[in-house]
């Protein structure tokens, strides 16, 4: 019954990547948060898990989206290279300054992470061009700041990533693909700083690599890239806008609950 439900999970998540471009780490964090309580994991590592989890099966999840951007040649890689490796070092910083966190602490950040994400759905704020290009210094600091602040979210940065380069003048579409590139790093960075993390942890389940819990990462990674590809179709046939209000209200409940 617990793998089913990562099953299910992996599957909504694909789907809701597919259509509103957010990835599944914002649905996945918080249903694995849930989950792993009903299971009885201990409230000192279950939020810690989930984050880790979450970032891990991103890793498998970004591979097809990246794939798909490269085909359309929509990938900046002159702009990936330098934020990738801002981003290494910052989720490293991002997986350190999660584990000095209480869970409780942690889950409220998420919470309050999710509102904000949800009133820049709910109002379709975005940014504008404002700077020329970044150059490589500046894209090293961003991407340091993006996978620090990834890492602790459990998410693949694109709710990040894109505005930061929307505002350094690379189009919408090159800046999209370019991001989905990114999630590839943060995702295996983060993964591997939660696994160290949390490698003698107390309190952990069965079948854990730290705070990564591989049921609930297969299961997810198993069908979460299918379904994005449907999400993506259905999301052409539906209004986007009730779609996204709509997911902003869930995230607006969710960052709720966190924080209470």
């Amino acid at each position: 019954m617990e793998f089913i439900i990562y099953l299910v999970l992996g599957a909504c998540a694909g789907v809701l990547a597919g259509l509103f471009g957010v990835g599944g780490g914002m649905i996945i964090v918080p249903v694995l948060v849930y989950s792993f309580a009903l299971q009885g994991f201990a409230p000192e590592v279950l939020t810690h898990m989930a984050v880790g989890t979450s970032l891990a099966t991103i890793a498998f999840t970004s591979v097809n989206s990246v794939r798909a951007h490269h085909r359309l040649g929509a990938v900046r890689w002159h702009l990936f290279v330098w934020l990738a490796l801002g981003i290494i070092f910052g989720c490293l910083l991002g997986g350190l300054t999660a584990a000095t966190l209480s869970g409780p602490i942690l889950q409220k950040i998420i919470g309050v992470f999710a509102i904000c994400v949800a009133i820049q759905m709910m109002f379709e704020l975005k940014p504008k061009a404002a700077l020329g290009e970044p150059g490589k210094p500046a894209l090293t600091v961003a991407g340091g700041v993006i996978g620090w602040a990834s890492t602790i979210f459990g998410i693949g940065g694109g709710s990040l990533t894109v505005p930061f380069l929307v505002w350094r003048s690379v189009p919408m579409q090159q800046a999209v693909a370019t991001s989905a590139a990114c999630g590839m790093p943060i995702a295996l960075a983060g993964a591997l700083s939660f696994m160290a993390t949390g490698w003698a942890a107390g309190g952990l389940p069965d079948w854990s690599l730290g705070y990564v819990y591989l049921p609930a990462m297969i299961g997810i990674a198993a069908t979460s890239v299918f379904f994005a590809g449907y999400g993506a179709r259905l999301a052409h046939r539906l209004s986007q806008r009730l779609l996204k209000r709509l997911f902003a209200l869930l995230l607006v409940s969710v960052g709720i609950n966190f924080l209470l």
